[in-house]
């Protein structure tokens, strides 16, 4: 498959997570990326949704760079929030159930933190993105069946619309890829200009 440079770049990202979903996202932008997740403690820092997700967004690639300053390094996070409230990823099965007993039936925003640096080239940024998605609403059993699953614990909200959660979702505004875990569109646009801003 021939993959288009969106960056061009003569190195590849540097992306500062563990998260399988913004591997697969990259993959599919045809997008050159060495994983490299740091070792932080995401707890302790609390505040408005988009100010969540731009401190740990911003920790994460921190928190790499010493190692690939010579790379862009990206820091990413995604929350889960019913107005301020916020929604991480649950603790336990039951967690979960009360998460998604939360969201049934009605509109949730997704909140996505993106934070590029690149020491080397003078390259700092940061931004947010908002996705509104709403639920169908779920019997019961529906949420015990999809919890027992396992899919939702490893995930902010309690889902994963990339997978069996997928069925949850009746409707999306905004970017499908911010619920997913990375705001692609966004993140090309908004690095291509600060790249071109150097030439």
């Amino acid at each position: 498959m021939n993959r288009i440079l969106w960056f061009q770049t003569e190195v590849p990202l540097v992306l500062a997570s563990k998260s399988p979903r913004r591997k697969t996202i990259l993959e599919m932008a045809g997008i050159p990326y060495i994983q490299a997740p740091g070792n932080i403690d995401e707890d302790g820092f609390n505040g408005l949704p988009s100010e969540v997700v731009l401190h740990w967004a911003r920790m994460k690639a921190e928190n790499v760079m010493p190692s690939w300053n010579d790379h862009p390094i990206l820091g990413a996070d995604t929350m889960v929030a019913i107005g301020d409230k916020l929604l991480g990823k649950p603790e336990n099965a039951a967690r979960a159930e009360d998460m998604l007993t939360q969201l049934s039936g009605r509109w949730h925003s997704v909140y996505g933190g993106v934070c590029i640096i690149w020491p080397e080239r003078g390259i700092d940024f940061e931004f947010v993105e908002s996705t509104r998605v709403h639920f169908r609403t779920l019997s019961a059993e529906e949420i015990r069946m999809y919890v027992s699953s396992g899919e939702p614990m490893d995930k902010a909200g309690a889902y994963g619309i990339q997978g069996l959660g997928c069925a949850l979702v009746d409707r999306v505004d905004g970017c499908y890829f911010n619920v997913m875990g990375l705001p692609i569109a966004r993140l090309v646009h908004e690095f291509r200009i600060r790249l071109m801003n150097e030439v």
